[in-house]
């Protein structure tokens, strides 16, 4: 029996690693030739939806890299249907919401999660993964300002007008919208923790789209609603695109982790953050396509600016994306186990 690896937990927590644990946001999609394959036969929501094929895609990178962990293959609108919402996967667009909220009566429409019942077949996956995994399983979810902005603006948008008009416009439905959404996810959690996650993920990736006052006026209130009701024993990761300028505010939102993303070079981040806040990050995911030695000194430029202090995952600053080369993503993990250890301090680091 394969050993459990519990490097990337314990670089949650803080704790000394003999390498940095490497790991992929979106690492099962796309660029996998076995995923294509599948989705010839199945649609994302099938995929999703069912047990079996949701364990199936999320072990494809782990058998194909020697990754730190898995992330459940998922996507962060499957709540937003058992709460009222009317959404839809739509190839080569994204969700699109076939009724817009942007009213109180809207808000109203909004529903209470019950993930255990609602939301079964993901707690089925995780439970059938938790059997077949050597590392750690990272459940997630969206964050109530990255699901309010599918929900407000209808589906993807560049400019956030809509969302941002609602919250200077109607601030009592805002943070009502963003309360449900708060206790939604947060149950939604506990559910997949309770199933047998080691450790989640808040996706909040279009917080980037908001200045620091309105992060704190319409943002932050909802972020720690959402961390402090939560009472699990598992690393908690708060991450968001584009959120350099808001690194502090999110720290004091909440989370054990900042995922951080290319924005900001990561030693500024350590130093920002405070030496006691572990960080997940933080290359351009496309550099993933450059010529192996320009992304040779990227890695390695990831990992100097980490520095020696525990703490520290590695990641893309996003997710991957389709044009990515499996070979080359299999050699940027093997580098950084490589290489890491030099990075890092020696002294109380096992060998």
């Amino acid at each position: 029996m394969t050993p459990f690896n519990d490097r990337f937990l314990k670089a949650c927590r803080g704790e000394p690693v003999d390498r940095t644990p490497v790991w992929f946001m979106r690492q099962a999609g796309r660029y996998q030739a076995e995923y294509r394959a599948l989705r010839e036969q199945y649609d994302m929501m099938t995929l999703a939806t069912t047990p079996e094929l949701t364990a199936e895609v999320t072990l494809l990178p782990v058998r194909q890299m020697a990754v730190d962990a898995a992330i459940l293959f998922s996507d962060i609108i499957m709540p937003l249907g058992p709460m009222g919402i009317d959404v839809e996967l739509r190839a080569g667009v994204g969700p699109v919401v076939d009724r817009p909220v942007r009213s109180p009566d809207d808000v109203d429409r909004v529903r209470p999660l019950e993930p255990e019942g609602d939301l079964d077949y993901v707690l089925k996956a995780i439970r059938m993964l938790r059997e077949e995994l050597s590392v750690p399983l990272i459940g997630f979810v969206g964050a109530p300002f990255t699901l309010s902005s599918y929900l407000v603006e209808g589906g993807p948008t560049k400019n956030y007008a809509k969302v941002k008009a609602f919250m200077y416009q109607e601030p009592d439905a805002w943070h009502e919208l963003c309360g449900k959404l708060a206790d939604g996810v947060a149950r939604y959690l506990q559910a997949q923790v309770d199933a047998g996650a080691q450790a989640v993920q808040v996706f909040d990736s279009w917080v980037g789209a908001l200045g620091p006052q309105d992060y704190d006026e319409f943002v932050r209130p909802h972020m720690k609603r959402l961390f402090d009701s939560l009472e699990l024993d598992v690393p908690v990761i708060h991450f968001g695109v584009g959120s350099a300028a808001l690194l502090e505010r999110m720290q004091s939102a909440g989370g054990d982790v900042i995922g951080v993303d290319w924005h900001v070079y990561l030693d500024d981040a350590r130093e920002r953050l405070g030496p006691d806040t572990p960080v997940q990050g933080n290359l351009d995911p496309i550099a993933v396509l450059a010529p192996w030695e320009l992304l040779r000194e990227r890695a390695l430029d990831v990992l100097r600016r980490a520095g020696p202090q525990p703490g520290h995952i590695f990641n893309l600053g996003h997710g991957l994306i389709p044009d990515t080369d499996p070979d080359q993503l299999s050699r940027l993990v093997d580098l950084v186990h490589e290489e890491s250890p030099r990075f890092l301090r020696a002294e109380g680091v096992p060998s």
